[in-house]
């Protein structure tokens, strides 16, 4: 998810949920069925609020670790926090403990019910950003793959599970789609990550391209970085093209939403490429029409 702006004070619940504008895919847009909406955006509330404790994006004032349990003495220890979470997701789904007591998994709990949802995604996420704390860099492109499955991959299956569209096929394929874009946001966010001490480049590819860490901290991108970040760019590319069927293997509305998560990663593509693969002085955004144009390319099919 790329790097959300500032939380309302006071409302942790409406101030997660308003982040929902600034990512990168729509999250539940306004053309999907009323149903589908309200149970994206509880699917969105779980995945942006655990991002924000895994990378210390909490609103101020430490509404959420009291919510939690968490004493204010603690609210920066982001694996306790996480271990809060999780035990507030187990509540979600077995009400032995009571119900959840973050409001965003009071508002997931109709959703998991109605949609007959499994923790196993949920869980993953989690694992994702205990990984976070703990993993700084990545040796190989498996290993990075490794922890897409964990950060990526369950936000897809979670929407086709949602939407009622889930197969085994489209699952694969949404497993590819959801890594592309998660590369793709490390590439747009080599300059923030580096600044919280990580590095989502694997480190075999830094050395194939003569890239060392010195590198990603400049104002702006030498030619060996831009020449990793576009061989990185293809890969993502590459996944895409991959996954694409996924969106003429449905119909009506969730095609048009799943096309606009594969245009979101091509838009993104493009503009790092318009960027020279420079992504050091801030993440290369697509423009409305060229997102637009990338959508109708995927709705036909094509590139």
């Amino acid at each position: 998810m790329t790097a959300p702006a500032a939380p309302r004070v006071g409302d942790p619940e409406r101030g997660t949920l308003d982040k929902a504008a600034d990512e990168n895919f729509p999250v539940a847009p306004f053309f999907l069925p009323k149903a589908w909406r309200a149970d994206l955006m509880a699917v969105y509330g779980f995945a942006r609020l655990v991002d924000d404790i895994g990378d210390g994006d909490l609103a101020p004032g430490g509404a959420d670790a009291r919510l939690l349990g968490v004493p204010a003495a603690d609210a920066h220890d982001r694996l306790l926090m996480l271990d809060a979470f999780e035990a507030d997701l187990r509540r979600v789904f077995d009400g032995s403990d009571g119900p959840p007591r973050h409001p965003l998994l009071r508002r997931l709990q109709p959703t998991v019910r109605a949609r007959a949802l499994t923790p196993g995604p949920f869980l993953g996420l989690i694992a994702a950003n205990r990984q976070d704390q703990l993993v700084k860099r990545y040796e190989t492109y498996d290993d990075l793959l490794a922890y897409c499955e964990l950060s990526a991959n369950p936000v897809g299956r979670l929407v086709l599970a949602v939407t009622g569209a889930a197969t085994p096929e489209r699952i694969r394929r949404s497993d590819v789609i959801c890594t592309a874009l998660q590369i793709v946001e490390h590439l747009q966010d080599v300059a923030e990550d580096l600044g919280r001490d990580r590095v989502y480049l694997p480190a075999q590819d830094m050395k194939r391209f003569h890239v060392r860490e010195a590198d990603l901290a400049a104002k702006t991108a030498g030619a060996s970085v831009r020449a990793l970040v576009a061989y990185e760019a293809q890969r993502a590319g590459d996944l895409l093209n991959e996954g694409a069927p996924l969106v003429g293997s449905v119909h009506g509305r969730l095609r048009l939403l799943l096309a606009g998560f594969v245009a979101g990663g091509r838009a993104a593509i493009t503009a790092i490429t318009a960027a020279g693969h420079d992504v050091l002085p801030g993440p290369p955004k697509p423009g409305r029409f060229q997102l637009l144009r990338e959508v109708g390319v995927t709705l036909r099919g094509k590139g």
